[in-house]
């Protein structure tokens, strides 16, 4: 079922890991060397909008008021073409992405803007995924993203596999 337009919004924040993870044992699923442990900031956050419609020729993304450089474009294509593929929608993407709190200042702005695009991008695809489903997914486009869904204090689960793997 392909549809014209669909605009959602999505706020996820920041989060400070207590217990790190010390990288990747499977750089592909994203799966962690360890669990790890973090508290959620509810004031500091990224908010994402994502529409999707079939007027768009190819995805744009701005990221706090600025088109986003050709890397940061392609991570958050390649995440977008998860999404659409489980939504079964080959619809084009306009994102834009705003900080309250400046990027690259060790506040985990990946985190929180890969749990906002997953959020958002999910919503707007008119899947219906639970809290686990939408850890892994955002586990795949950064791995801490996985620990800004769930509120307060959370913890990621090493697991043996991308589903036993989430926050």
């Amino acid at each position: 079922q392909e549809r014209r337009l669909v605009i959602a919004t999505a706020k996820a924040p920041a989060n400070i890991a207590f217990i790190k993870y010390w990288g990747k044992r499977n750089e592909k699923l994203r799966l962690p060397m360890n669990s790890s442990i973090s508290m959620n900031l509810s004031e500091v956050y990224t908010t994402t909008s994502v529409e999707l419609s079939k007027k768009l020729k190819s995805d744009t993304l701005k990221m706090n008021g600025k088109v986003a450089d050709d890397k940061e474009k392609e991570r958050v294509v390649k995440h977008l073409d998860l999404i659409r593929s489980l939504a079964n929608t080959d619809l084009k993407c306009r994102v834009e992405s705003r900080n309250n709190f400046p990027s690259g200042t060790g506040l985990a702005s990946s985190a929180s803007g890969f749990a906002a695009l997953t959020l958002a991008a999910s919503k707007a695809a008119g899947l219906n995924l639970s809290e686990k489903e939408l850890s892994i997914i955002a586990k795949l486009g950064s791995g801490s993203a996985c620990r800004s869904l769930p509120d307060g204090f959370v913890e990621w689960k090493v697991g043996n596999n991308s589903e036993t793997s989430y926050a």
